[in-house]
């Protein structure tokens, strides 16, 4: 699917045409089984054409995301990124994880949005705070009023969420890069840490690392 800057700028328009900051926020790394999972949020404040060849981070190549980086955080009016690691994600769950990160991702914004865009069926800056006795409290979820709108594969639909998807992509695809050089038989280079074969079999004969979530049904280690 090719989708063109007014078809990506349908949910933006009318948005900033009342006044409205807009974010489009979206996670990458969800489904990985080592590594965070991080959130990008991208700020809009007009409906100034995208730049070309943006699309949903996942029709693109690696080498195609890349060179949309710099284009996206010069189109956008901010952006920002948030993450959670793997040890905060067995300590919180995925759900609450996800809030946090989206949170972090927000508090590195300079400009403050109004409405929201986000990927998906449910709204990522909030969730149920239904934490294990023990566990480090998160953060306060200080967005989870913030207006919002979900939109189901966003980021195929919205300039601002396929954006954030993309820088989100990129920078964790960078540090999955830098955390193989440590552990290379896990193939994080290519796998990013999701579960691919190589990296399934290397679990099972070296065991999971810090980097790996725990509480995930990881493959039985064989020691």
């Amino acid at each position: 699917m090719t989708s063109t800057d007014a078809d990506l700028l349908s949910h933006e328009r009318p948005l900033v045409a009342r006044g409205e900051v807009v974010v489009g926020i979206d996670e990458v790394g969800r489904g990985a089984l080592a590594g965070p999972l991080t959130v990008g949020a991208v700020v809009v404040v007009n409906d100034a054409p995208a730049p070309a060849g943006l699309n949903d981070s996942k029709l693109l190549t690696a080498s195609q995301r890349e060179a949309l980086v710099e284009p996206l955080r010069a189109w956008s009016a901010d952006w920002s990124l948030g993450s959670v690691s793997a040890r905060e994600i067995d300590a919180w769950g995925l759900r609450l994880a996800l809030a946090v990160a989206a949170t972090r991702a927000l508090d590195g914004l300079r400009i403050c949005p109004t409405h929201a865009l986000i990927d998906g069926s449910f709204n990522l800056l909030t969730a149920p705070l239904d934490i294990g006795f023990g566990v480090d409290p998160p953060p306060r979820l200080a967005y989870a009023r913030l207006p919002f709108t979900t939109i189901v594969k966003g980021d195929q639909r919205s300039a601002a969420i396929a954006a954030a998807a993309i820088l989100a992509k990129v920078s964790r695809d960078q540090l999955m890069v830098q955390l193989h050089e440590a552990s290379p038989e896990f193939g994080w280079s290519s796998n990013k840490g999701y579960g691919a074969p190589e990296h399934l079999a290397a679990i099972r004969q070296q065991g999971p690392t810090l980097q790996h979530r725990q509480s995930w049904r990881l493959p039985q280690w064989q020691h």
